[in-house]
């Protein structure tokens, strides 16, 4: 169930209940800090009235400074605690999302573009600028505002009256406004995430909108969706200016109450003059905590949204890996399949309907079919990307559920046809912070011919690569996929079309050592590739067994 914006901000809040409640105590005091400046004015009035300078008067004015020193004490202090909380956050969040996303049932994943929902992380920076004016300046504000109106009570119980009045006017806009505000916030944060997705996909596939440029039509659709972003924004806005309205009268009706009542008051001797001067202190800065609260508001908008777009990332159900079995044998992997079942969602027909075949361990397998058939699902499936509906896959006799899943994928090695080097060293990218020995290492680059083309990079295999290896060949970013299936002696391999870009020497060559009998591992091969097929393998035809 999906949480309501609200909801998320108190459950920020309850993470750091010690430190808020800090700096609440913090404020509690500086506003009753603040009362010092009006009740020390006030007295300062009463003996300059005398018409004496005495030694009262000048401790008076020391009273006063103190007062003023030590809120400025309190509010360094309330800085440190939120600039803590701050830190934490931006700390925690980045660990979240960089836990969850391997984590997220691929599922969801295809709902979604995955790098889009990234740019959600850059909303923390927004609740880091959001929280110190919604921990100090909106907290202090209250605080003077509640014991502003307390010591006005002291001086007449008429402010009580006026006090509780003007609380439920407040109370009024923020309950007839608020609802609106945040869901104009929100449906104008949705139009800024799909203008950034789609500035995303104009870098992504730049060469052909160079290619048609001409045409304009990334210009085109900018422009519809920033159209509908700064609709959504002029009726956020609007909200907002409605908002002002109300406080600008709130402000009106709170001052006349307070000047006229003081006035009044005076008037009927039932207030002095030092009392009112007081009074009127106490009056501004209450005047300058309604203006605080409207100043936060805002911000209190755009905290809520950004809990609830990265919410929306934290909501995503992860894959569930409760076993603890473990690969006890040394040999490799055995794999049994009976009847199971896969579809995606909203879609009739099943891709996988009813399965079943068994592969033995060490055996070598090619999955053969028509387009559509299923193979590269079946093999996303083994490797555990995706969980079958129906029936059971079994590892080793043991139900593939049943496993500890971060053992299990160490004894994988696994290659798709999607590019997955990342920005990193070679070897990075190659070992995944495994703990590999050197001459393991240099075997496999050997094998793969790959120490022939780092003894020409700057720093060997300690060279960098960019994100996607944007200017390696497209043989080696294949090969470093292959050492890295292949570097951490794994016990089943399940490999989509690996050599399509390598030159056909290097393919035979790769091919002879992967299903060279004298190899323990499992394979499963899906490729049009015939020299695979040459090898003494099994084959499965996936067209025959979901008929």
């Amino acid at each position: 169930m999906t949480k309501k914006p609200i909801a998320r901000f108190w459950g920020l809040i309850s993470q750091y209940k010690f430190e808020i409640r800090q700096i609440y105590i913090y404020a509690f005091f500086i506003g009753v800090v603040n009362l010092t400046l009006p009740l020390g004015i006030q007295a300062i009035i009463n003996f300059l009235q005398t018409g004496e300078l005495t030694s009262t008067w000048v401790i008076l004015v020391g009273f006063v400074l103190l007062g003023i020193g030590v809120t400025g004490v309190l509010q360094v202090l309330q800085l440190r605690i939120v600039e803590n909380i701050q830190q934490d956050l931006f700390t925690r969040s980045a660990f979240e999302f960089a836990y969850r996303f391997p984590k997220i049932t691929f599922l969801q994943l295809d709902k979604v573009h995955a790098p889009e929902l990234v740019n959600r992380f850059f909303d923390t920076l927004t609740i880091q600028k959001g929280l110190p004016k919604i921990l100090i300046d909106f907290s202090l504000a209250l605080f003077q505002i509640i014991f502003g109106l307390i010591l006005l009570t002291i001086y007449s119980p008429y402010f009580i009256v006026l006090g509780f009045g003007l609380s439920f006017i407040l109370w009024i806009i923020f309950k007839i406004t608020g609802p609106k505000g945040l869901e104009t916030s929100l449906k104008e944060s949705k139009n800024k995430y799909l203008l950034a997705h789609w500035l995303e996909e104009i870098a992504r596939v730049n060469r052909s909108f160079k290619i048609f440029e001409g045409h304009r039509f990334h210009l085109s659709r900018t422009d519809d969706i920033t159209g509908a972003y700064i609709i959504s924004r002029e009726k956020h806005f609007q909200v907002l200016i409605s908002q002002f309205r109300l406080f600008i009268g709130f402000k009106i009706i709170l001052a006349a109450s307070l000047l006229l009542l003081g006035g009044y008051l005076v008037f009927q001797e039932t207030m002095n003059i030092g009392q009112f001067v007081a009074a009127e202190i106490v009056v501004i800065l209450i005047i300058n905590s309604v203006e605080k609260v409207l100043r936060v508001v805002d911000t209190i908008y755009d905290v809520l949204t950004a809990l609830d777009k990265i919410g929306y990332v934290t909501d995503l159900k992860l894959d569930e890996r409760k076993g603890e079995a473990n690969i006890e044998s040394e040999s490799g992997i055995s794999l049994k399949a009976k009847d199971i079942v896969f579809g995606f969602p909203n879609e009739r027909k099943k891709i996988i309907n009813g399965i079943s075949f068994e592969i033995n361990s060490g055996e070598k397998v090619i999955l053969t079919g028509e387009s559509g058939s299923g193979k590269t699902l079946l093999l996303q499936i083994l490797s555990g990307i995706y969980q079958i509906e129906e029936g059971e896959l079994y590892i080793n006799g043991i139900p593939f559920s049943n496993f500890n899943h971060n053992h299990l994928y160490d004894k994988f090695g696994v290659i798709f046809p999607v590019n997955q080097i990342f920005e990193g060293s070679f070897k990075e990218n190659i070992l995944m912070g495994r703990a590999i020995s050197d001459q393991q290492l240099a075997n496999v680059l050997s094998l793969l011919k790959l120490d022939e083309y780092l003894i020409h990079q700057p720093k060997g295999i300690d060279s960098e690569i960019d994100s996607g290896g944007r200017r390696l060949p497209r043989s080696i970013i294949q090969k470093l996929q292959i050492a890295r299936s292949l570097i951490g002696s794994p016990k089943l391999l399940l490999l989509e079309d690996p050599l399509q870009f390598i030159q056909e020497a290097e393919k035979k060559h790769i091919v002879d050592y992967i299903m060279d009998e004298s190899q323990d591992w499992t394979v499963v091969v899906v490729s049009d590739y015939s020299y695979w097929k040459e090898k003494n393998c099994k084959v499965i035809d996936l067209s025959k067994l979901n008929a």
